[in-house]
Order: structure tokens, then C-alpha cells, then sequence
């Protein structure tokens, strides 16, 4: 995994968020992967439980949120990425913004095989 990949990939994150197409969640990540919402909380096991999770599992309003990330660390297979979630009202202005870093791991073809996110919510 290079800055490059990781950057690619934290877009496509984003942009599948964003759609929510169940094989575009299934493309981001390995048959076996472990994904936490949060460090410290239930992990959830294999791709087709994750897309489950990030469709059924009280998924965001389309149009009520954005988001950014950018690679702050790479090593090997292993990645840290920083960047912020935003969520807004429907007339536009900000409800919420959180800022997140997520502990990545990759496979060789370059699917996430492990995701930790950890977050704080912004004082707006």
C-alpha cells in the first residue's frame, strides 16, 4: 500500500458512503475483513456482514452528510488515515462534525482487511 492507494481508497470510502451500492461496499473490502465502528465496541466479521451493517444498521439520510479523509501514515499493509465527518440539517447548516481517524490493514490486491475507527465529536 502506497500514500496514493490510500488516498484512492479513503474517495472511493466516501463515495460509496455515499451511494450505499451494496457491491460497491462489498469492492472496499476482503472476504474475511474485521470492521469496528468503534475501537472498543463489537467487531464485525466477513464483507457480506459489513455490507449488511452499513445498509441496515441505521444508515445515513442520502444529501445529510460529507465527508473527507487523508492519509496520515503508511506502512506496508498497515495505514492510519485522519480527516472529518459532517453532518448537516436539510436547509444546509451543520448539525454535527466529527473528526476521525481510522487504523487500516490491507490484503495485496489492496482491499481493507481490517478497519478500526475512532472519533470525536467537534465542538461547532
Amino acid at each position: 500500500m502506497e500514500r496514493a492507494d490510500l488516498a484512492r481508497w479513503l474517495a472511493d470510502y466516501v463515495a460509496v458512503w455515499k451511494s450505499y451500492d451494496p457491491e460497491a461496499i462489498a469492492a472496499l473490502f476482503s472476504e474475511d475483513v474485521s470492521y469496528s465502528y468503534r475501537p472498543h465496541g463489537d467487531t464485525i466479521t466477513g464483507r457480506d456482514a459489513v455490507v449488511k451493517s452499513w445498509i441496515e444498521d441505521d444508515p445515513d439520510a442520502p444529501g445529510s452528510f460529507d465527508a473527507a479523509y487523508e492519509p496520515y501514515a503508511v506502512d506496508g499493509d498497515r495505514a492510519v488515515a485522519v480527516g472529518s465527518s459532517t453532518y448537516t440539517h436539510p436547509d444546509g447548516s451543520i448539525r454535527k462534525i466529527y473528526d476521525n481517524v481510522f487504523l487500516l490493514r490491507f490484503d495485496d490486491e489492496g482491499s481493507c482487511r481490517e478497519f478500526v475507527e475512532y472519533f470525536i465529536e467537534r465542538q461547532v
